[in-house]
């Protein structure tokens, strides 16, 4: 009986969870890695740091909200138990802190390079576009 509860279970999961993994394969259609290998740049390693944090973000946020069901699933059907109930909002904390981490880890850095180069770019994918801008001014 268990078992086909799981099943159905993890059957909801994969339909209800279908369309965050299209919109992230949307949000994903450029290559991570941005250069052929031979004739990378600077900015080519910049573009890659911003499409890892992209898609770890995008991996982490889906991986969060398949926690966060299968937490609410475990809280649900605890029926009394208070060990599983226990775990149920060990898992939710846990959850809250690790997107809390990313999302804060993601500020700060964004942060400290929107200081660096005095808020003149958005996305650090966009470090050359200021940089080159900075040297056509200054040395051109």
């Amino acid at each position: 009986m268990f078992r086909k509860k799981a099943v159905y279970f993890i059957a909801a999961l994969a339909a209800w969870a279908y369309p965050a993994v299209s919109l992230a394969q949307s949000a994903l259609t450029n290559r991570i890695v941005p250069c052929d290998g031979v004739n990378c740049t600077v900015c080519d390693i910049a573009t890659l740091a911003q499409n890892l944090l992209n898609a770890g973000i995008y991996i982490a946020v889906f991986l969060s909200a398949v926690l966060f069901a299968w937490a609410g699933f475990k809280a649900l059907t605890a029926g009394g138990k208070s060990e599983q109930y226990t775990e149920a909002k060990r898992i939710f904390l846990n959850v809250v802190i690790g997107l809390v981490i990313i999302l804060v880890g993601w500020l700060v850095v964004d942060t400290l390079m929107k200081t660096v180069t005095n808020g003149s770019f958005g996305p650090w994918n966009k470090v050359c576009e200021a940089f080159i801008s900075y040297f056509e001014h200054y040395y051109a």
